[in-house]
C-alpha cells in the first residue's frame, strides 16, 4: 500500500481521524491523532513532528525535535474507536530526515537489509507464540511505606472454595487445553480473534494455556522480521482493549502467579533463500541442515548477551526457573519442550524451522527478532557447531536428568541484571552490518539498570517482611 492508496481508503472508509503509533525503546507504543483534514501525500514524506525527549529511551529535552514517518504499508481501519479512524505505524526520524538510531523498527529494518546483504538468505520468517493472562481484576500499589499486588480469575485454583461457586476451577499446571465451562475466558479469546481478523492479522488458533487463572494463547501466522514485530504490536493493542471491553484485563507479564506456569514468547523462525529453505537437510540431525545448526549455535552462545533484549525485565527471570516448563538450559533438541531450542518434528522442508523458547513478551519485538537474528548470523558466519560446543543435542527431559548430568548443561542468566552484564561484554555480534549501534545497547543498559533493576533491588520485598519483621 502506498501513500495514494491510503488517501483512497480514507475515502472509501469515510475515515475521520489517522491515529499515528511509534514505539518506544523499552517497547510500548505511543500515538498521535490527526483529523483526515491534515492528511495528504506530503504526510508520509515530510512526517509529523513530535517531541522525542517525552519518549523513554529516546533523545534529550536539547534535541527533542523529530519526526514520525508514517508507513502507508500498515494501515488498517482501527476497530476500537467509534469516530471512524484509521491506524498506521510510523518510522522515526531526526529534523533532516535521517534515521533514527535508536528507532527499534529501523534496527528490525537493519537486520532484514543485512541479511540480504550478507548473501546467506533472502528472507527469515518469524512465528512467536504469546502467552498472556486474562484476569478478572489487577490491583497494586508501590509507596514508600506500602507495596501490594492482588490479582483474580474466577477460575483461579485459590477460588476453588469461594462461598457461592459452582466448583469450575483450574488446578494449578492443569490449564492446557481444557473445555468450557472450565476453560472460562473461550469467548474472550473468539472475540480477539475476530478482531485479528479484521485488523489483517492471520491467527492459526486459540487455546487455554498449562496455567490456572486465565492464560491463553492465540497463535499468528508466520511472516517477515518487521511485518511480524509490527503485528505483535497490534496482537498486543488487539487483546488489551477487547479484554477492555468484556470488563476484563490482559497481562503479558511472564509471571504474574506464583506456583504457576508463567508467560512465555517462542519464537519460531527459518531462513529462506531463492524461494527454499535454508534450515531443511533430509538427512541431517530432526532434518536440519549444517546451515541451521551453525544458526542455532550463534542463538546458544550469545543466549546470555541474548536475554537483555529477549527477556528485558526483572520478572522475566522468575519465569526462568526449574519446573515450570522454562526452558532454563542452553542446549537445542528435536521436539523437547524442555530445552532453550525445540526443534518442531515434521517431514515437510517447507515447515522445517527452529523455536527458541526463552523469550517473553516483555520484549521489545523489533529489538528482539533483531537480535536473534543477529546471533544466529554470527554462528553461521563463524560455522559454529553446537555440538562441538556441548549444546547437545539432549533428547531427554532434562528436568529429569541427575545432578550430575544437569551440571554439565549451561544455564540462561539467573537475573535481569546478570544478563545486561552479559550483554555489555558480548554484543560485538549486533553491531555487524550496522544494525545496532554502540550507543543504543548502552543506551539500553543504563535504562534497564536504573530504572528497572535498581527499582527493584532498592525496595523492601513483601516477602522479606514475613521472613524478617521479627528477626
Amino acid at each position: 500500500m502506498k501513500a495514494e492508496d491510503v488517501l483512497r481508503l480514507i475515502r472509501e472508509k469515510n475515515i475521520e481521524m489517522v491515529d499515528i503509533h511509534l514505539i518506544d525503546l523499552p517497547g510500548t507504543w505511543h500515538h498521535v491523532t490527526l483529523p483526515v483534514s491534515e492528511i495528504d501525500e506530503e504526510t508520509f514524506t515530510s512526517g509529523v513532528p513530535f517531541d522525542g525527549s517525552s519518549l523513554r529511551g529516546f533523545r534529550g529535552i536539547e534535541e527533542s525535535d523529530m519526526l514520525m514517518m508514517p508507513d502507508p504499508s500498515t494501515a488498517v481501519v482501527d476497530p476500537f474507536f467509534e469516530v471512524p479512524t484509521l491506524s498506521i505505524i510510523a518510522d522515526v526520524t531526526d529534523p533532516q530526515h535521517v534515521n533514527y538510531q535508536r528507532d527499534p523498527r529501523r534496527i528490525a529494518q537493519n537486520a532484514e537489509e543485512y541479511l540480504k546483504s550478507s548473501g546467506l538468505a533472502d528472507v527469515s520468517y518469524w512465528g512467536p507464540e504469546l502467552e498472556f493472562f486474562i484476569f478478572d481484576s489487577a490491583r497494586f500499589v508501590n509507596r514508600g511505606h506500602e507495596a501490594m499486588y492482588a490479582i483474580d480469575s474466577g477460575e483461579g485454583d485459590w477460588n476453588s472454595g469461594r462461598e457461592g461457586g459452582l466448583g469450575h476451577t483450574l488446578r494449578v499446571k492443569e490449564g492446557y487445553f481444557p473445555t468450557p465451562p472450565l476453560d472460562s475466558t473461550h469467548g474472550i479469546r473468539s472475540a480477539m480473534v475476530k478482531t485479528l481478523q479484521k485488523v489483517g492479522i492471520r491467527v492459526e488458533m486459540h487455546h487455554h494455556e498449562v496455567a490456572s487463572g486465565g492464560q491463553g494463547e492465540i497463535d499468528l501466522r508466520f511472516s517477515t522480521l518487521t511485518k511480524q514485530a509490527d503485528t505483535v504490536m497490534m496482537y498486543k493493542y488487539v487483546l488489551r482493549n477487547v479484554a477492555q471491553s468484556f470488563g476484563k484485563t490482559v497481562t503479558f507479564m511472564p509471571k504474574p502467579i506464583f506456583g504457576d506456569n508463567g508467560n512465555g514468547m517462542h519464537v519460531h523462525q527459518s531462513l529462506w533463500k531463492d524461494s527454499k529453505p535454508l534450515f531443511y537437510e533430509e538427512e541431517g540431525y530432526a532434518h536440519m541442515s549444517p546451515l541451521a545448526l551453525s544458526y542455532i549455535a550463534g542463538i546458544l552462545i550469545h543466549a546470555p548477551a541474548l536475554l537483555a533484549f529477549t527477556n528485558p525485565s526483572t520478572n522475566s527471570y522468575r519465569r526462568l526457573v526449574p519446573g515450570y516448563e522454562a526452558p532454563v538450559n542452553i542446549v537445542f533438541s528435536r521436539g523437547n519442550r524442555s530445552a532453550a531450542i525445540r526443534i518442531p518434528v515434521t517431514d515437510k522442508s517447507v515447515a522445517s524451522r527452529i523455536e527458541f523458547r526463552t523469550p517473553d513478551a516483555t520484549s521489545n519485538p523489533y529489538l528482539a527478532f533483531a537480535a536473534i537474528l543477529m546471533a544466529g548470523l554470527d554462528g553461521v558466519r563463524r560455522n559454529l557447531d553446537p555440538v562441538k560446543l556441548g549444546f547437545g543435542p539432549l533428547d531427554k527431559n532434562i528436568y529429569a536428568l541427575s545432578p550430575e548430568d544437569l551440571a554439565k548443561i549451561g544455564s540462561v542468566p539467573g537475573s535481569f541484571a546478570e544478563s545486561l552484564a552479559a550483554l555489555e561484554s558480548d554484543h560485538e555480534f549486533l553491531l555487524e552490518g550496522n544494525v545496532f549501534s554502540e550507543d543504543l545497547i548502552q543506551t539500553w543498559i543504563n535504562y534497564k539498570r536504573t530504572n528497572e533493576v535498581d527499582a527493584v533491588n532498592l525496595r523492601p520485598h513483601p516477602m522479606e517482611f514475613e521472613l524478617y519483621f521479627n528477626a
